[in-house]
Order: structure tokens, then sequence, then C-alpha cells
């Protein structure tokens, strides 16, 4: 049963039949895809000074956004990076995938490494977006996550997942 249509996600209530052979009724949030990329130029990173207000502060993050009705993940990462942060990418490397909170939603969100960047004339955030986009050294990240400066998830994964666990 539905419980919510909105212009981004859709909640429903329903029956579903658990492995152990138990069925309960459960609520699914369904955002739809997304993509985050982590852009480094040289020994640096663009990352997103972005205000949340879900969580009502700014947070450190990776550009991103949904997948539109139909396009691919690559397509949607080249998309929003130059939205987000005014760059594009010559070279755009798939990273694999994480579920966001599979307690819950069956968000995806398609990870990707930027590199080769170079300004485009395209860039055009969204209008209730508040983002400065933030120059990074990529030898600071790991700092930035471990005291707690950057704290989004999806970008904790993307890091890790570019730079491995040693920068």
């Amino acid at each position: 049963m539905e419980i919510f249509r909105g212009r981004r996600l859709w909640i429903e209530k329903t029956a579903i039949p658990l492995p152990n052979g138990i069925t309960r009724e459960k609520v699914i949030v369904h955002p739809g895809n997304a993509v985050a990329i982590f852009p480094i130029d040289g020994d640096r990173c663009k990352l997103l000074k972005q205000y949340r207000y879900a969580v009502g502060q700014y947070i450190y993050e990776a550009p991103a956004g949904t997948m539109e009705e139909g396009e691919a993940p690559l397509e949607t990462a080249h998309r929003e990076l130059i939205e987000e942060t005014g760059f594009r990418a010559k070279t755009i490397v798939p990273k694999g995938f994480i579920y966001t909170t599979p307690g819950f939603t069956d968000e995806k969100i398609f990870l990707f490494l930027a590199r080769d960047l170079s300004p485009s004339d395209e860039y055009c955030k969204d209008e209730d977006e508040v983002i400065e986009v933030v120059d990074v050294a990529t030898c600071d990240i790991a700092g930035m996550i471990r005291d707690g400066t950057i704290c989004d998830a999806k970008t904790i994964c993307l890091a890790y997942r570019c730079l491995g666990d040693g920068q």
C-alpha cells in the first residue's frame, strides 16, 4: 500500500516474506538511485560544504545527485559533477555502489572517481542548494574523517574506495 508519493521518492507499507518463513509488515522508502563522485585534481580533491536542512548544519561531502528517469549512472556522474562543482572530468572510473540504509530503504548510490578536471561553463546548481566548493588536499581526507569533519557516510565510503585506507 502506497503511503506517500513525492517528486523524488515514494513510501510503501507492504507484507514481506522473510527467508525464515515469517511474513512481516514493513515500511520501505524508495528514493530512487543516486551517484556520488570523488573529484581529484592532482594532489587535491573537490568537496562540497553544503547546508543540509535535515541535520540543520553544513557538512562536507562529495558531489552527488539523483539519477533521472532512464539515465545511466555514468551519465548522471558526469552531469552532477558539472552541476555541483562547475568542473567536468575527462576520466570517470566506477568504484562500485553502496546501499545507504538497507534497514528501510532500497536506495543505491553508485560511486565514481573523477580525474583530469577542467572548468565547465555549464555550472548550474539547484536554487535550493546552499553549496560552497572546497579544495582539500587528498592527504588531509583521512584526518578529516577521523576527527569528524567529514561525517557523511557516502563521502567516507568514496574516500576509502578511491584513496584506500592509507591516505
